[in-house]
């Protein structure tokens, strides 16, 4: 069975949703803490949130069946460090929780083959979707837009301090699309006052956002981290605790942010 799911579009704009899945296959899974079963530390319901707005736009959706604790998809294949000297954080096969707690069992980490045969049979087949379709909507279209969306508990003290905004936009410091795109987005986000918002903070966008964010070539990709007490009540167990009341709330700022990415011209 395929590792991802690609839904293609008619409009310019791709949805990336690489850290959706809850999948882990079984010889895997007996390698890990009974806890890790769960997948605990999964973007949940961010599908569930984002496909209808797909649907209605027209735009290409990309979602992967497999969870990051296989392998995280928006990590470089290298596993060099996103933000050098940042405490915390995760590599491109996790090894801990969100927590800090081990992930695997004694003496069952991954080594370094194990690492290359998920990269080839998980990393690389998402990546070459994502890639192939930009190119199909560059060659369609004339350009290419890619907004990838994330989620996150609002306070993991292994990570950063503190709370973080509910809406966190990244373009790499302004280098993943166009100027006009961060200024247009980061407008719609400081002109709303519902939900405290940042642009560029501590999410400045994962590998997906700076590899193919590409503006000379006509690919323009932004990050959006979404705290998790938007759409779901974050005491609640996270597998159900999809809050439609609030999904309902957020769910036209997305489609907005969106809809102003489409609006945008060369």
């Amino acid at each position: 069975m395929s590792v991802f799911e690609l839904r293609r579009g008619r409009v310019p704009l791709l949805i990336s949703l690489p850290h959706v899945g809850t999948e882990i296959p079984a010889d895997l899974a007996e390698r890990m803490v009974p806890r890790a079963r769960a997948s605990e530390d999964t973007d949940w319901h961010l599908e569930r949130l984002y496909r209808p707005l797909a649907e209605k736009l027209g735009a290409s959706l990309l979602v992967p069946r497999y969870s990051r604790y296989v392998i995280d998809l928006n990590r470089p294949p290298d596993d060099q460090p996103l933000y050098p000297g940042a405490s915390g954080g995760t590599g491109l096969v996790p090894t801990r929780f969100f927590s800090d707690e081990p992930l695997y069992r004694d003496g069952a980490e991954p080594d370094a083959a194990a690492i290359g045969a998920r990269r080839e049979a998980y990393w690389q087949p998402y990546h070459d979707a994502l890639r192939g379709e930009l190119a199909r909507l560059r060659d369609e279209h004339g350009h290419a837009l890619l907004f990838d969306g994330h989620s996150i508990r609002s306070e993991l003290p292994w990570l950063f301090d503190g709370e973080l905004p509910a809406l966190n936009l990244g373009t790499a410091d302004g280098a993943s699309c166009a100027p006009a795109i961060t200024e247009r987005l980061g407008g719609l986000l400081a002109g709303q006052s519902r939900y405290s918002q940042v642009v560029n903070g501590r999410f400045k966008g994962g590998y997906i956002t700076r590899h193919y964010g590409q503006p000379e070539r006509g690919q323009h990709a932004v990050q959006l981290e979404m705290c998790q007490r938007c759409y779901m009540d974050e005491a609640q167990d996270p597998r159900t605790a999809y809050d439609e009341a609030a999904a309902a709330q957020v769910a036209p700022l997305i489609e907005r942010l969106l809809t102003e990415m489409l609006a945008w011209r060369p």
